[in-house]
């Protein structure tokens, strides 16, 4: 069929579920949520089957959804409507909720219910629940759906009213969170209302609240198990956090937006408020731990013979300071006597390169960002020289832009099976991007593939990835069964026969690579475009960098997913259109667009 999608933007579930419509045979495309008459235009020229709204803000016009049928998912259980159906969730204790797909009309979540799942809560984040649960129940939902399409039409399959009178249903029709409703009492509240409070505005909106008496708004929260103090009071610093007691325990606020100041960014809390934190205690936490107790971004431990690495920065993201941390403990893993490396990533994302925030942030962007891409460069770098153990990049969340080509560096790559990897950068604005992915890509697919890949700006699933090469694994399972997995398999190859043997051809692949062209000319090689995208008279990553980090709006969608727009109805019938395809290799047209902005620290 032909499946439109209208949303808000291409998020991780609509990206999920464009990997496996496509994989089905479907034909996708995507229009984002700009205005009824943009989405009335999408619909014109693609003359879909079928519209899904995976992820709107607002409601779908009535020109369209009383013509075509319309497929909204909804991130809550039967019955439930309202725009903060996960945050109400999460913050009231739930320990059940799902996911419905039911068909759009007049009234807001009050369609005829399509398909629906459901799923265990856990305290979490409520990014983490959403990347994890229920882009996993959404994407079980929607194929039922879909599936469902045919009957629909036949008349054999007719979708279940809501039934909004039922006085034993959960469901029931919620307003807008507001910021009273998330207000923290630092003198009342226990650590696990503080959490769930932060837990159901992580991301966005946050929770207004006041750091050194100045109005913030608060992200990024962690338990802490041990420390103690006033309620209310600041008791300490790590990894860019600040430690505040409530009336049981205390909190790890990670990260704050200021509130005080018109242009402020979501920062490290510690950098936010640099000069107010400096007089903090540094509470720091040994890098080996067994357990996960203590709360920090980094954290290693060792098993028959496997190192296990575990990094979890906030959203993937890492910058100078972090990837200086993290080749810290990497050299500490290669110090050590083991037989195989685990590189394990955060539940939500193994990675997405540098940090666009802090560089958004710098005094010159352009200079923090040749900092930041020397500085994962050298993590590379240390993966790729490692000879004396089997490395192994475990990705249980998803990976983009450096932090996809990062996890090449790795002998072995595994991924879950619900992992999404975005191995392109030029999204941001034409970024050539480094990370030796001229070498590590290239040596996994050839080089043909190699450039479409990039080029293409489309999403892999795991087990696309691991059809093209890029991926060695796909495992099943949510993110403890492949943790549990990785540890069988990691531990299984340590153990293997042949290890010395494998040890002893990765050098010898390794020097023989080195000596048809070393690592460093790759990485000056790169370097040399990147400098020019840094530092160049074509303002283009810093434009997009600059309305990434600000949430700026969308004034159009980029014409690799507005596929529809770039069709060519010719003397083709109207059921299978004819797509216009990319003069240099048969890869989807990308749009163009100018937009203007003050672009800080560069100097051609």
């Amino acid at each position: 069929m032909r499946i439109l999608f209208l949303t808000h933007s291409f998020n991780s579930l609509t990206q999920r579920l464009y990997v496996e419509l496509t994989g089905r045979g479907h034909e996708v495309s995507i229009e984002f949520d700009i205005a009824d008459s943009v989405a009335e235009e999408a619909v014109a020229l693609f003359r879909p089957d079928l519209i899904v709204a995976p992820y709107l803000r607002r409601a779908i016009p009535e020109s369209i959804w009383r013509k075509h049928v319309c497929l909204v998912v909804h991130p809550g259980i039967v019955g439930d409507r309202g725009p903060s159906a996960l945050d109400w969730a999460i913050q009231e204790g739930e320990g059940e909720w799902g996911v419905t797909v039911l068909q759009a009309n007049g009234e807001m979540d009050a369609g005829d219910i399509w398909a629906a799942e459901t799923f265990p809560m856990r305290l979490a984040k409520k990014g983490s629940l959403y990347r994890n649960e229920v882009t996993t129940a959404a994407t079980r939902a929607v194929l039922a759906a879909v599936g469902r399409y045919a009957d629909y039409r036949s008349g054999t399959f007719r979708p279940r009213p809501l039934d909004c009178a039922n006085p034993g249903a959960r469901g029931r029709l919620r307003p807008l969170m507001r910021q009273e409703d998330r207000r923290i009492d630092w003198q009342c509240d226990s650590t696990e209302q503080v959490l769930r409070k932060l837990h159901a505005a992580d991301g966005f909106p946050g929770v207004c609240d006041e750091l050194f008496g100045v109005p913030c708004h608060l992200f990024d929260a962690h338990v802490e198990h041990r420390l103690r103090g006033a309620p209310g009071a600041l008791l300490g610093r790590r990894d860019g956090a600040v430690l505040r007691a409530t009336v049981d325990g205390a909190v790890w606020l990670g990260h704050v937006k200021r509130a005080d100041r018109d242009d402020a960014l979501k920062l490290p809390a510690a950098l936010a408020f640099a000069d107010e934190t400096k007089d903090l205690p540094e509470s720091a936490v040994p890098l080996w731990r067994e357990d996960e107790d203590d709360w920090s971004p980094l954290r290693y431990h060792e098993a028959n013979g496997v190192g296990y690495l575990h990094v979890d920065f906030y959203n993937g993201a890492m910058g100078t300071a972090q990837c200086q941390h993290l080749l810290e403990a990497y050299e500490f893993a290669r110090s050590r006597p083991t037989k195989v490396i685990v590189l394990l990533g955060g539940a939500d994302f193994w990675s997405n390169g540098i940090h666009l925030n802090l560089i958004e942030a710098a005094d010159s962007a352009a200079d923090e960002s040749w900092r930041n891409i020397n500085a994962i460069d050298d993590v590379a770098r240390a993966v790729i020289e490692t000879g004396s153990q089997l490395t192994v990049a475990a990705l249980r969340g998803n990976a983009g832009a450096g932090g996809a080509f990062l996890a090449l560096a790795a002998d072995e790559v595994w991924a879950r099976e619900a992992v999404i990897l975005n191995p392109h950068y030029k999204n941001m604005g034409n970024l050539y991007g480094s990370e030796y992915w001229t070498y590590l890509l290239p040596k996994r697919v050839g080089m043909e593939r190699a450039r479409a890949i990039v080029q293409n700006r489309l999403p892999l699933g795991a087990a696309e990835a691991v059809r093209e090469g890029v991926v060695d694994a796909c495992l099943s399972g949510d993110v403890s069964a492949f943790t549990a997995q990785v540890v069988t398999r990691a531990e299984a190859l340590a153990a293997a026969p042949d290890l010395a043997q494998r040890l002893e051809d990765k050098r010898a692949r390794r020097e023989r690579d080195e000596a048809a062209k070393p690592l460093a000319a790759y990485r000056e090689e790169e370097l040399a475009h990147m400098r020019r995208n840094f530092y160049g008279f074509d303002p283009s990553y810093h434009v997009a960098r600059c309305h990434f980090v600000r949430r700026t709006p969308h004034s159009w969608t980029p014409r690799h997913l507005a596929v529809h727009r770039e069709l060519d109805w010719g003397e083709q019938p109207p059921g299978r259109p004819k797509t216009v395809t990319h003069p240099l290799g048969g890869l989807p047209r990308s749009g163009g667009g100018t937009c203007k902005a003050a672009v800080k620290g560069v100097t051609p």
